[in-house]
């Protein structure tokens, strides 16, 4: 025969209270464990990719901030550092925005379920921006091409740069304008030691 509930719920009681009657045994604060910095590309102070040769190959017009689906691993391996986007676009289909040809190394400690190092990854950006990009890169000459990949409030963004491709006469150009400068704040810096 069943006891009446009363009578549970106050054997409960009864026991929950020797349990609390040692506020040692009851609770415990959290060990501490001795942790070092944490990794400034997890937290976000760096950049996990940069693409350096975007800036000498295209003239970089607007820039778009877009989510990036991806795997477990990738993002993991993000974390490590085995990202590369030295040969990667972006690519504009059926209102949808793609990242082709972006390298994610294999994750260290993965398994025989790791991803695949270049596939396709979907870019996750607002309606609107789709839309503006569309009209944008339907114009001769522009391509999307991805800046840098990073970590914001936990979550992977890659940054995209609507860009003109250069040709060599406008890289030379530029090359000559950043050796002039750079002398130039050189000439600065001397003056002023004097």
């Amino acid at each position: 025969m069943r006891k009446p509930i009363e009578n549970n719920r106050a054997s409960i009681k009864t026991s929950m209270s020797r349990n609390l009657s040692n506020p040692t045994a009851a609770y415990a604060p959290p060990k501490k464990v001795a942790t070092g910095p944490r990794d400034p590309i997890a937290v976000g102070d760096r950049d996990a990719a940069v693409n350096r040769a975007a800036g000498h190959n295209y003239f970089l017009l607007d820039r778009f901030e877009a989510g990036v689906s991806l795997h477990g691993t990738e993002v993991k391996s993000i974390r490590e550092g085995k990202a590369n986007l030295k040969d990667a676009y972006g690519l504009l289909k059926d209102g949808e925005a793609f990242l082709l040809n972006a390298h994610i190394g294999a994750f260290s400690h993965g398994n025989l379920m790791n991803h695949d190092s270049v596939r396709t990854r979907k870019l996750l950006l607002h309606r609107e921006e789709i839309r503006k990009l569309e009209i944008k890169t339907n114009q001769k000459g522009f391509t999307l091409i991805p800046t840098r990949l990073y970590f914001r409030k936990g979550r992977v963004k890659c940054e995209l740069a609507l860009a003109k491709g250069k040709q060599d006469w406008d890289k030379r150009e530029t090359e000559r304008r950043k050796t002039a400068d750079r002398e130039a704040k050189e000439a600065i810096a001397r003056s002023r030691k004097k």
